[in-house]
């Protein structure tokens, strides 16, 4: 079910309070991304929010920005492990070992993808037929045979914190699924969906 707003428009309870999280929903969730950094970007901060809120990920992303150099995956796979001490001691940032850790492997592992046709081709790849026609919140997946396989594909080519849920969580937020209510007024708003 959605919440109206002040603003006349319908979203759904988790992007229908926090200014943040509002915008968020309204200008980028659902939009597609089909550039490398782009992509990369959300496979990282994806998954540092494992565990986490959404909305604390948002806070601190330009933070992350900053000092992963603006998810420039050519940049951070030179990071060293002295970068991964100066961003454990980052409070601007999540300070998780093993998921700065993960977005080094990661940035060297969008590199190596180049050679197959790249990251981008590959996450797409993984588009599913159809796309979920949710009414209420407890209709929205969390896992589906297509992030399942996203999520093989992506750890056998060595990538790290890409689970299915995580991809799935993924393939919402750049577009590869169309999970908005069908009462909100994003519905459909992506292009690769019709409502």
């Amino acid at each position: 079910m959605t919440v109206v707003g002040a603003d006349g428009l319908a979203r759904p309870a988790w992007a229908s309070v926090d200014p943040l999280l509002m915008h968020y929903y309204d200008t980028e969730w659902g939009m597609p991304v089909r550039d490398e950094r782009g992509l990369y970007e959300r496979i990282c901060l994806e998954g540092f929010q494992a565990g986490l809120s959404w909305a604390t990920i948002l806070r601190k992303r330009p933070r992350f920005r900053e000092v992963f150099a603006g998810f420039d995956p050519d940049v951070v796979a030179t990071f060293s492990d002295d970068d991964v001490e100066r961003l454990l001691g980052d409070a601007g940032i999540i300070r998780h070992r093993g998921k700065i850790r993960a977005t080094i492997t990661n940035a060297r592992a969008t590199i190596a993808l180049r050679e197959e046709g790249g990251l981008v081709d590959l996450v797409w790849g993984f588009a599913p037929a159809d796309t979920p026609r949710p009414h209420d919140h407890s209709e929205v997946p969390t896992v589906s045979p297509e992030s399942k396989a996203l999520s093989k594909a992506l750890r056998s080519k060595g990538f790290a914190f890409v689970g299915p849920t995580t991809m799935y969580a993924l393939m919402e937020a750049v577009g590869i699924v169309d999970t908005h209510l069908l009462t909100s007024h994003r519905r459909g708003s992506s292009g690769v969906w019709p409502d």
